[in-house]
């Protein structure tokens, strides 16, 4: 059983497009069409092009891909920002904003042609935004799925709560969680698929597989495949096996 997947992507639509070519040609080479590719979430915020990271995944979505698109935190943080200016993401702490430069909110703005984000209020930000922004956008952030389940592997933004059926996992958890599920060795009862903790290269945990390798810091946005119980990494030299560390 195969399925591909991809990191986090953060506004990066030349690297997107770069991981999907990866893809195609692994797909070439073994002759599938039809696996899923799964992209693990945090679609915008920090890099130069949030705006046309959505249209590429709703237009291939549209156009039949195979794919499947995960929520991550950054991307509930933007939903959740375009329903009302005033919200606060849990996960964030009390003194932070998603448009907070260091959140990477402002850069999906300007993508969306809004200036001045700084020197502007929230209630004047949301309403151009609401006027910019198209609608099948936010109606594609509010729709995106939390989990994806194939075979032995789930797929995930951030992790699940250890000990907590797939079924019964909070949402925060899933789009926020970190050392708890980090730092657990135990089996999960499936290999859990997850981002939105950078790491330096794809690594493998024997329970858990990280595939974001920073490239909402300007780092690689990394593709992978994943078939049973192996897992390789997509480069311009084909596939590299992705050895568990324990």
């Amino acid at each position: 059983m195969r399925t591909y997947a991809i990191g986090d992507i953060h506004g990066h639509l030349d690297k997107l497009e770069a991981a999907h070519r990866l893809i195609a040609e692994d797909r070439a080479r073994v002759g599938d069409a039809a696996a899923p590719v799964v992209h693990i979430g945090d679609l915008v915020d920090r890099g130069p092009d949030s705006r046309g990271v959505l249209d590429f995944l709703l237009h291939g979505q549209a156009s039949g891909a195979p794919w499947v698109v995960l929520r991550g935190n950054h991307d509930r943080m933007f939903a959740e920002f375009l329903n009302d200016p005033d919200s606060h993401d849990p996960g964030l702490r009390v003194s932070l904003h998603w448009v907070s430069r260091n959140l990477g909110g402002a850069a999906t703005l300007a993508s969306y042609g809004i200036e001045n984000i700084d020197e502007r209020l929230l209630f004047d930000l949301h309403r151009e935004a609401s006027a910019r922004v198209p609608g099948r956008h936010a109606a594609f952030l509010r729709a995106l799925p939390n989990s994806y389940r194939r075979g032995r592997t789930v797929f995930v933004h951030a992790g699940i709560r250890p000990g907590i059926p797939l079924e019964e996992q909070r949402e925060d958890d899933l789009l926020w969680i970190r050392g708890e599920f980090l730092d657990d060795p135990r089996d999960h009862g499936a290999l859990v698929v997850h981002g939105h903790t950078p790491v330096d290269v794809a690594t493998h945990y024997g329970n858990r597989l990280n595939i974001d390798t920073g490239a909402g810091y300007g780092r690689a946005l990394t593709a992978v495949v994943i078939e049973g119980d192996r897992v390789w990494r997509l480069g311009a030299d084909g596939r590299t096996e992705i050895v568990p560390t324990c």
